[in-house]
C-alpha cells in the first residue's frame, strides 16, 4: 500500500514542477513530465514479476493453451503503452496525434483479441447441447 502513496507523490511533484517550469522553459516542462512518468514506471516494474508468476499458476491450473495468456499479456501491454504514448502527445500539445495512436492501438488490440474470442466461442459451442 505504501507504493501507491509514493506513486501519487511522484506524480504530484512532477505536475507541480512542470507547471512551475513551463512559463520559463516549456521544453523542460515536457521533459519533466516524461521523466516523472518513467520514474513511476520504474517503481512498478517489480510488480510485473508477481503478476507473471500468478499467471503461470493460472495456466497450470486451468490447462488452457498458454498462447492465449501470452496474447492477453501482449494486449494489456499494448493498452498501457498506447495510453502512455497518447498522454505524452496530449501533454506536448498534439492531442490529435494522441488520438491517432489510441485508434491504432485499439485496432491492433482488436486483431490480437480475435483468437481469444474464437477460442471462447468454441468452448461455448462445445458446452451447448446439439
Amino acid at each position: 500500500m505504501d507504493i501507491i502513496f509514493k506513486i501519487i507523490a511522484i506524480g504530484l511533484i512532477t505536475c507541480v514542477a512542470s507547471m512551475v517550469v513551463k512559463p520559463v522553459k516549456s521544453d523542460f516542462a515536457i521533459l519533466i513530465g516524461i521523466a516523472g512518468g518513467l520514474i513511476i514506471i520504474a517503481m512498478i516494474v517489480n510488480y510485473f514479476t508477481g503478476i507473471l508468476s500468478s499467471i503461470k499458476d493460472i495456466i497450470g491450473v486451468t490447462g488452457l493453451n498458454s498462447s492465449l495468456y501470452t496474447i492477453l499479456l501482449k494486449i494489456i501491454g499494448i493498452g498501457y503503452l498506447i495510453e502512455f504514448s497518447a498522454g505524452i502527445c496530449s501533454e506536448t500539445g498534439n492531442p490529435g496525434l494522441g488520438d491517432k495512436i489510441m485508434l491504432g492501438g485499439k485496432l491492433v488490440i482488436m486483431v490480437m483479441a480475435l483468437p481469444i474470442v474464437t477460442n471462447i466461442l468454441n468452448i461455448i459451442m462445445e458446452l451447448l447441447p446439439t
